[in-house]
């Protein structure tokens, strides 16, 4: 397993949910963490490390992605893993929705994390193991039926995003994993009720996930991790 011991961590989106939950699990492991947020002054600072860097990132800014990046290799001098949690959820089935919010999901749940991508690129290819975790969904492994739709379309294209990267940066010692997880207890699915007798997945396990993905050595790569809270009988 890779040291985590002055590795540096970009994570967008965590100022709550499962990125907030992923940069203090990172933080307590001992990594030197960049935050990506629309509102620095807004986040949360406790148990996140003494050497934390937060930059003004916003998934609709293409600009934003290369500014934050050069910040945070101007900060720490090296970028060695990228951590593309943030997302939306918007309801766009098969039949109707609106035009608008299936172009904002993806924009922000593809061409947000594109862009840091490729940002990011040059300095993970200098570290020799650059690591990048993205926060897909199950519902980019599966469509539950039409009206899931635009977010599955999108957590396709997430998981593409993924898969093209991870053989890109190979000879570079770059890896690339998509975590896939089910119903998380975040901000975004408190109004989703989980079946009866089933729960909601907890922000940290998530964490715990992404961490186990960052510090797999180079020749151990895996390029999906599922996890569910409840048996399906097709994923």
């Amino acid at each position: 397993m890779l040291d985590p011991d002055n590795r540096v961590i970009m994570i967008s989106g965590a100022s709550r949910g499962i990125g907030l939950a992923c940069a203090r699990e990172l933080a307590g492991l001992g990594y030197r963490l960049s935050l990506g947020v629309r509102n620095p002054e807004a986040q949360p600072r406790d148990g996140l490390g003494d050497d934390l860097h937060v930059h003004h990132w916003d998934a609709t800014d293409k600009a934003s992605a290369a500014a934050w990046a050069e910040s945070a290799q101007a900060h720490f001098g090296r970028i060695d893993g990228l951590v593309l949690n943030a997302g939306i959820l918007l309801p766009v089935d098969l039949e109707t929705g609106d035009d608008d919010a299936l172009d904002q999901m993806w924009q922000v749940n593809v061409k947000g994390p594109l862009a840091l991508v490729r940002a990011a690129l040059p300095a993970l290819r200098e570290s020799g193991h650059g690591r990048v975790v993205i926060l897909s969904s199950l519902a980019g492994k599966r469509v539950l039926g039409p009206g899931n739709f635009g977010y599955s379309a999108s957590k396709f294209a997430a998981m593409a995003l993924s898969h093209a990267l991870r053989q890109a940066g190979w000879s570079d010692g770059i890896r690339a994993t998509a975590v896939c997880p089910g119903l998380v207890e975040t901000d975004m699915t408190e109004g989703v009720s989980p079946p009866a007798g089933q729960f909601k997945i907890a922000p940290e396990t998530i964490a715990a996930t992404v961490a186990y993905a960052l510090a797999l050595p180079n020749h151990a790569s895996v390029a999906e991790i599922l996890v569910n809270s409840r048996l399906e009988l097709a994923i």
